[in-house]
């Protein structure tokens, strides 16, 4: 009986075995590609050879001949109606995580506890000869619109590779300026798809491994700030990665890019870090006097800090330069216009000489900046709302 039943088990060993067999016949016939799926489906699922590198080497191998044998169609004639980029985009990918799969088994210790690869080596051949086909998949998943998992998942095979140890010589060579381009691309195709943590992840990486390019982190802060708005639950990481990011931008590109430290600076009022935000400003400021913006930016954080005459005080610091922006112009006049109307309801008993100094230390003060403004955007609702506001109390409060 126990002969019996070891022989029944070598017998369900070799039938799953033979079904591996079979989807090994069949790569290389791109017709009946679907049926070697089947198999190798079958036979990732079963017990007996789920665990067994081969597996998944053929599974790999199918997906790859088939991009190999249209490949050469495509090359004898581009506009061959078999020719589907698509489809070829989809091996690749298919191909490489299979082949993954094989690798990360190949690589498990046998009963001596030895490591003794079968396949590993010709996978990473192929892999590496495909290397540049990712990015061009990318690009064609990009263009057809689809942008997540498609474009996503080949870009970022593409970008990570040159850091994988089975890389050849010449895929590690890769500029990390080209894998940055691939993991921005990724970002770019799961912001497309709406899928903004998968995005963020690929912004990131390209961070970390030393972008330049300054779009990459403000996608990668807009992404936070995208998923804080959507979740609450990611509302205390998008705090944490908002600081990391906008503090790694202003360390690269300082007030060139302005947009990292107004973002470092929020991310620590919001975190209730009042005083460190105006440290980090002062010192800035230090660095940095002419610069109106900060002074509108220390402006912001002294309103905060409800310390109402020193944020006045910085916003006139801040408005007094020719070259003052239009957001930190409209945040001026609001602010002064905000403060002096508080001043206007404790009035009582002042004398006309503090009636007119509130006047115009507030009020036209206020109407001033915002005419300034307004020049540089007079269809700006928020600014034209205050503008009323303020001409009606300029035509009430001192008549």
């Amino acid at each position: 009986m126990t002969f019996a039943l070891c022989m029944a088990t070598v017998g369900a060993m070799s039938a799953q075995k033979s079904v591996v067999d079979q989807a090994a016949k069949l790569s290389g016939k791109n017709a009946q590609i679907e049926d070697a799926r089947k198999l190798i489906q079958d036979a990732a699922a079963n017990p007996e050879t789920q665990n067994d590198p081969r597996t998944y080497y053929v599974g790999g191998k199918i997906e790859f001949d088939a991009f190999d044998n249209t490949f050469k169609k495509q090359m004898i004639n581009p506009n061959d109606a078999s020719v589907k980029p698509l489809e070829m985009g989809q091996q690749l990918v298919n191909g490489y995580n299979l082949f993954l799969k094989a690798m990360s088994l190949d690589s498990v210790p046998n009963a001596k506890g030895e490591i003794k690869p079968k396949f590993s080596k010709d996978i990473a051949s192929k892999i590496n000869g495909h290397f540049n086909d990712y990015f061009n998949a990318g690009g064609t998943f990009y263009n057809e619109q689809k942008f997540y998992p498609e474009a996503y998942e080949a870009f970022m095979i593409y970008g990570n590779m040159p850091h994988q140890a089975w890389a050849s010589k010449e895929v590690k060579a890769t500029p990390d300026s080209v894998a940055n381009t691939a993991f921005f691309n990724a970002g770019i195709s799961a912001w497309q798809g709406q899928q903004l943590e998968a995005a963020a992840n690929a912004f990131k990486q390209a961070r970390l491994n030393n972008s330049d390019n300054a779009q990459n982190f403000i996608y990668e802060i807009a992404c936070w700030q995208n998923l804080a708005g959507q979740d609450s639950t990611k509302v205390d990481k998008a705090k944490v990665e908002i600081l990391e990011i906008a503090t790694a931008g202003h360390d690269k590109f300082g007030l060139v890019q302005p947009i990292f430290f107004n973002n470092l600076v929020n991310s620590l009022v919001l975190d209730g870090q009042l005083d460190a935000a105006l440290a980090k400003v002062d010192e800035v400021i230090a660095q940095n006097p002419n610069n109106a913006a900060m002074y509108g930016l220390r402006g912001f954080v002294n309103d905060r800090r409800e310390d109402d005459d020193a944020s006045v005080n910085d916003y006139k610091k801040a408005v007094s330069f020719s070259d003052t922006d239009f957001e930190t112009l409209r945040n001026a006049c609001k602010k002064i216009f905000k403060v002096g109307t508080q001043k206007w309801s404790n009035i009582e008993g002042a004398t006309p000489e503090q009636r007119n100094a509130i006047k115009a230390d507030y009020f036209q003060f206020a109407k001033d900046v915002a005419e300034r403004a307004k020049a540089m955007n007079a269809t700006d609702s928020d600014l034209n709302y205050v503008i009323d506001n303020i001409d009606y109390a300029l035509e009430t409060f001192f008549n």
